[in-house]
């Protein structure tokens, strides 16, 4: 079967192969014939180093598919079913699930780096936090398989496994945003576009982009955002819709610490910072203790926007047959895996929302 492989940290191309194998399921594993995959931010993030992975690896974590495989104690899906990924699967018995937070469970994250589910000829190879969706075929854990209805498409049904919940779940799951509420969005890619279109079904009143590449300020408005900024003119933005109090909620979208100190120096005197974007380790935010008392802002984290995809997924389905969550919008082009690495090339140059690899 056909794998991209990441053989080093820092390789400037995938290894494009066509002799790739998967590992047999175990008693709790599915097999998936992967149909459709996204090229996210954070799958460049693996190939740079910034999200620490084992090599050789197969990249990709954003993915939909058919299941055509499945071990003895599999209940919850059957070869056939139509399901999304879920890159941060739910053990449902450490701490962090029995408290209600299954996007912070490790359980299957830490057993993806000692366990490699491809083989290239001899050779072990890991999947990108236990997936690899940039691969015809991939073994996980059942609890990394959501049952999706068959009437969605397989290239939406991608976008569901990592932009739309971790975009749009910010907004519901992490910050609650609150009808008729001033909105602010640091970084319009296909995340922040996510965050954009949840704070629009959610009633916030106020919605501003903000991107230095101009070129991206008409999409963002296309996504539900009533004004766009530069940094350039960020201030005179702020002034003209705050009046330079500040924005009840400023999420970030880069995963820069230069960006989340532009998302809390424009969120009003008690208001809420989301960082949603994935930084590097050594990227370090600073503030006075001064200011993070009296100020009375809150800086949240919304890891994988704070989803349970057994919960979300069919509300983000039924949210777009409703026609309120845009899908379609998001994805720039549709290419083929053997296009990968020009939609790599692509997505570094900031040339595209979301690419989706379609795989038959």
């Amino acid at each position: 079967m056909r794998a991209a492989v990441l053989r080093q940290v820092g390789d400037e191309e995938l290894d494009l192969r066509d002799d790739a194998t998967t590992t047999e399921p175990g008693p709790d594993q599915v097999k998936v014939k992967v149909k459709a995959t996204g090229v996210c931010h954070s799958d460049l993030s693996v190939l740079s180093g910034v999200l620490p992975m084992p090599t050789p690896c197969v990249p990709g974590h954003e993915g939909a598919g058919e299941v055509v495989e499945v071990g003895d104690r599999v209940t919850n899906v059957q070869p056939g079913d139509h399901v999304v990924i879920n890159w941060t699967p739910d053990c449902g018995t450490c701490a962090d699930c029995l408290r209600g937070e299954p996007y912070l469970c490790m359980t299957f994250l830490v057993e993806a780096f000692g366990d490699p589910r491809f083989r290239l000829g001899d050779e072990p190879a890991f999947g990108m936090v236990g997936c690899g969706t940039w691969a015809d075929e991939l073994v996980v854990p059942r609890q990394a398989v959501i049952k999706v209805a068959d009437d969605v498409p397989f290239d939406y049904a991608a976008l569901l496994g990592c932009g739309i919940p971790t975009g749009v779940g910010a907004v519901f799951n992490t910050a609650k945003v609150r009808p008729g509420s001033k909105v602010a969005v640091v970084g319009a890619g296909g995340v922040g576009l996510s965050v954009i279109q949840g704070a629009r079904i959610a009633g916030a009143a106020t919605i501003l982009a903000i991107d230095p590449n101009e070129a991206k300020h008409p999409v963002a408005k296309q996504f539900g955002a009533t004004h766009t900024a530069t940094l350039d003119d960020l201030t005179e933005t702020n002034g003209l819709l705050t009046g330079g109090q500040g924005f009840d909620y400023v999420f970030e979208v880069v995963g820069k610490a230069a960006a989340i100190q532009t998302a809390w120096q424009i969120t009003r005197r008690g208001g809420d910072v989301i960082v949603v974007g994935a930084g590097a380790g050594d990227d370090n935010f600073q503030m006075s203790a001064f200011s993070l008392l009296f100020e009375g802002k809150t800086l949240k984290p919304s890891l994988y926007g704070e989803s349970d995809l057994k919960r979300d997924i069919p509300l983000f389905v039924d949210l777009w047959r409703a026609g309120k969550l845009d899908l379609e919008g998001l994805i720039t082009r549709r290419i083929r895996f053997e296009n990968l690495n020009d939609a790599i090339a692509t997505l570094k140059r900031g040339d595209a929302i979301r690419q989706v690899v379609l795989f038959d």
